[in-house]
């Protein structure tokens, strides 16, 4: 027995070729010669509806500042750090293929500083500018909080952006092979205390994001048959 009614959430952090042209195209919700196509579709006795991709929900935020919050309770330091003396970053993948990589993390940090919650919130990036490693430059206060905004913990979250954070690549290395992670949290790079967490994907609320954008599409298909 087949369900009704089918929701398919992307999830992806960023509205793109991917989500708006790939997927959609392997699901047969669009032509290759299409330019747009319709978000709810009847296939027999089926409605499918395609959702907005996880990572552009207005809830994310609340998501990366629980993964900011959360590591630093993990793994306290000596005197208790607050948020307000604390630069927060965010870190995308950025690509020039893709605009709309950057602008979903650029929207992040804006929606965070309106929050007055950290000294400092900024984006920095595996493949633009600023990069990764420039945290050291642009952050003033002495401690650092580094997010990677990436839907899965793969060879970025994991390998690349320890390296890039300063630690050595056989370090790395080393620590992954034996079951460790590969940042110590919290380690002393250049003068700053730096807490690195996972990536956002493994965060529990993704699961509340998922069904966010469930409701969201639920609520525009009834709205269209109105």
């Amino acid at each position: 027995m087949f369900a009704s009614r089918v929701f398919i959430v992307p999830l992806f952090i960023s509205e793109g070729y991917f989500t708006e042209e790939v997927v959609p195209r392997e699901l047969g919700l669009r032509a290759r010669d299409q330019t747009s196509f319709a978000r709810v579709q009847k296939r027999g006795s089926q409605t499918l509806y395609y959702c907005g991709p996880v990572g552009t929900h207005e809830s994310m935020t609340n998501v990366l500042l629980a993964r900011a919050r959360d590591i630093v309770q993990k793994h306290p330091p000596a005197r208790p750090v607050e948020t307000n003396q604390t630069a927060l970053f965010i870190a995308g993948h950025g690509t020039g293929d893709n605009e709309n990589s950057r602008t979903a993390i650029e929207r992040q940090v804006e929606l965070i500083r309106a929050k007055n919650l950290y000294a400092e919130v900024h984006a920095v990036f595996l493949e633009e500018e600023p990069r990764i490693g420039d945290c050291y430059r642009l952050a003033r206060a002495k401690n650092i909080v580094m997010v990677p905004f990436f839907i899965s913990d793969g060879l970025h979250s994991r390998e690349d952006i320890p390296v890039m954070l300063g630690e050595p690549e056989e370090t790395v290395q080393s620590r992954l092979k034996s079951g460790q992670a590969a940042w110590r949290n919290p380690t002393e790079k250049q003068d700053k205390r730096v807490w690195y967490t996972a990536a956002i994907g493994s965060e529990p609320h993704i699961a509340d994001v998922i069904l966010e954008r469930v409701h969201e599409a639920l609520r525009a298909g009834e709205v269209k048959k109105c």
